[in-house]
Parts: structure tokens; sequence; C-alpha cells
């Protein structure tokens, strides 16, 4: 950078370093979706081509960025877990937040039509992000496991309250009356009894979210040789194996996910 008198404006810049050997997580939510939602007639109470697009972004801003090890998503926010000894941008906050933010708003554009083929992009769609540092593995574990038991807890009060709403006849204020100051075991009743809906058979990704997580894979192609001293050419298979950003719908609250996925997590000490 050329040196000059006007230099000395960089001193206001404020140090943004992310602590070291901390995860970083990078959460992002959508702003006003509620209106974006509506003026895009998602289905309620949930929009699997909302949901599988949110994915792929998620999917392209891990791709770019291959320090996040670990991502979860459900309804319209997706949190980046990037490891510990991460330094890219030498760990400052305010460019790991902009560069998700942006790389996922531009990929929900881009892929919009890949999952609203006969949906018209009215508007383009505004993410806001926060970073938090969490020092320990168990304080990660209790981070996604939060968002887990939130996309729980939402998603069972929004499936009671649009059933009520579309299958019952009541308007969305009867509903809310309705459900005022009821428990899980409530609306578990009120979706049984009046729906007949079991709630542990409704879609799993609906009701425990998106992780997304690197996985080795093997590819497999054909190609077509001429080996010397022959004058057929010969077609031979080959594999190789690559990392891959693969979706889940699991618990992640449980042991087994971490059992199986102990690469995750680094050493704690």
């Amino acid at each position: 950078m050329a040196k000059s008198k006007f230099e000395y404006v960089r001193n206001f810049e404020v140090d943004d370093t992310c602590l070291r050997n901390c995860w970083i997580v990078v959460r992002l939510d959508g702003r006003n979706f509620h209106k974006f939602a509506e003026q895009h007639s998602f289905t309620k109470p949930n929009d699997d081509r909302a949901l599988n697009l949110m994915t792929r972004c998620a999917q392209a801003v891990m791709e770019e960025l291959e320090d996040i090890v670990i991502a979860y998503g459900q309804s319209d926010e997706y949190s980046f877990v990037f490891q510990k000894k991460s330094n890219w941008f030498k760990r400052r906050a305010s460019k790991f937040m902009t560069h998700v933010a942006s790389q996922f708003a531009s990929s929900y554009v881009f892929y919009w039509k890949d999952y609203f083929q006969d949906q018209t992009l009215l508007y383009p769609p505004g993410f806001d992000g926060r970073v938090i540092l969490y020092p320990s593995n168990q304080n990660l574990r209790d981070y996604l496991s939060w968002r887990q038991a939130d996309c729980h807890i939402n998603n069972l009060f929004n499936t009671v309250f649009w059933n009520l709403v579309q299958k019952g006849g009541l308007t969305t204020s009867q509903a809310e009356e309705k459900l005022r100051g009821t428990l899980s075991g409530d609306k578990n009743e009120i979706l049984f009894s009046e729906f007949n809906i079991n709630y542990n058979n409704e879609p799993v990704i609906h009701r425990k979210g998106t992780a997304l997580v690197w996985k080795k894979i093997d590819e497999t192609t054909t190609k077509t040789i001429k080996l010397p001293n022959e004058e057929k050419e010969k077609e031979i298979v080959v594999t190789r194996t690559r990392k891959k950003v693969t979706p889940l719908h699991c618990d992640l609250i449980g042991e087994e996910f971490w059992e199986e996925h102990s690469e995750i997590l680094e050493d704690d000490s």
C-alpha cells in the first residue's frame, strides 16, 4: 500500500482478533424472514424447498472455507464452526462474519431457481451475523445442543399452530390463544387427539435440523487409455478418495454422533 499523509486513519480501526485456542462460531439469521417467507409463498409450517436451499448455501460456504469443521442449520439460521487452530483472516472476527454472510447471501440468490423454479425471487434476502467464541469442547457441544433444542421447540409449536389453522379452522389469534401456556406434552396431545399426528413420525429434518460434516467418499470413474505396443484402447476404472460436505439429520445432543464423528473435536488439553 502506498504511503500518504492520510494513512493515519488506519489507527481508528479496532482490533477484533479472536482469542486463540477457541472455537469460532459464526451464526447467520435471516433478516425479516417472516415477511420474506410470506411474500414468497413458503409452505407452512415447513417448506422443504427453503430448507434445502439454506443447506445448499451452507455447503457453498464450507466448500469455500475448509476450516469449518461442522455447520448446523434450522429454519432461517445456520451456524458455522471453525476449528480452534484456524488462522483464516488472521482470526479477525469481522472478516469471519462478513465473508460467511456475503458468501451465504450471494449463494441464496444464485441457487434460488434450483429450488423455487416457479417462484420469482422478488428481492434479495438479508442475513445478519454474529461471532461467538467457545473455549472448550463441552461449550461447543452445549451450543449446538441449544440450537437443536430450539429447533425442536419451535417446530413443535409451528406444527401444532398451523394444523390448528389449516385443518382445525381456527384463526391465527385463536390458535395462539389455545397454545398459550401449553407444554410439549400438551402440544403432542393436541396433534394426536385432534389430527391423528404422531409428532415423532414427522420428517426428521423438521425435528432435528441439518448438520453438515466433512466425509471421505470414494469416487469411481472410467477412463479410456491406450497402452504402449497395443493397438486397441482399454477402459480402466479409477477410484479416488476425496472429502465432501455431507448433510445429516440426526441427534447432536447425545453421545452417538460425537463418537461416530470424533475427528470434529480436538483434544481439550
